[in-house]
């Protein structure tokens, strides 16, 4: 068993700009490839930090309004000198969050689920950018078609994990969410079966409709 990496899922290729890229050049890399983030990479690829829209718009809510109806904004002093600033060195949030390709959906999701992203810049041993990993990335996981979960479950959970023969057991897949009947020898091999079909990816829900010949899982008798 082994969960998808974040290189198998990652995007390769990464608009980025550099430190002294212009506002208007970045908000026109950002419209022209649909994306709503630039990495700010130095002179050998290593991330500095982030520039996104959240700190581009920075600069609109800081203005004044024309007409004089709307309150001019109290920012902080950090966020109010951002909203000045011209260049993607000024304009990006830093230090970057970094995931590396070997990393599980896991531990990416985790990540990003702590630190409240909605993306990881992916970095090789010596800290080059060579992906980006965004969360409807790690989603696609769920894209997994019924049958392969099946199998996976049936294969590797079942007969290389936990030594079942495949065929003992009734396991059904529909929308990524398993239902698994039938009989096994002990009690308490069925929370580790549950458990580890839950850990297989594409997996929404499990349902457990298993039995058990022994109850190794229940207190031994004393006698009185």
């Amino acid at each position: 068993m082994r969960h998808r990496i974040v290189g198998e899922l990652m995007t390769s290729a990464v608009v980025h700009v550099g430190p002294d890229t212009g506002f208007k050049e970045i908000t026109r890399l950002l419209a022209e490839n649909d994306i709503t983030s630039v990495p700010v990479l130095d002179d050998q690829d290593r991330p500095l930090g982030l520039v996104s829209e959240a700190d581009l718009i920075l600069n609109q809510a800081a203005q004044e309004d024309p007409a004089g109806l709307l309150i001019t904004p109290h920012l902080p002093s950090a966020a109010r000198a951002r909203s000045r600033a011209t260049t993607a060195g000024e304009l990006m949030t830093s230090p970057a969050v970094c995931a590396r390709p070997e990393w599980t959906v896991v531990e990416a999701a985790r990540l990003m689920q702590r630190k409240r992203l909605k993306r990881l810049l992916v970095v090789d041993e010596a800290g080059r950018l060579v992906g980006i990993v965004s969360r409807a990335d790690l989603l696609r996981v769920y894209l997994r078609h019924d049958r392969a979960i099946r199998e996976e479950i049936r294969n590797d959970v079942l007969f290389h994990v936990l030594g079942i023969a495949p065929d003992s057991l009734d396991v059904q897949v529909a929308d990524g969410q398993v239902s698994l009947a039938g009989r096994v020898d002990r009690r308490s091999v069925i929370p580790v079966l549950e458990r580890l079909c839950r850990s297989v990816d594409g997996v929404i829900s499990v349902t457990n409709r298993l039995d058990h010949r022994t109850d190794d899982a229940a207190p031994l008798q004393t006698a009185g």
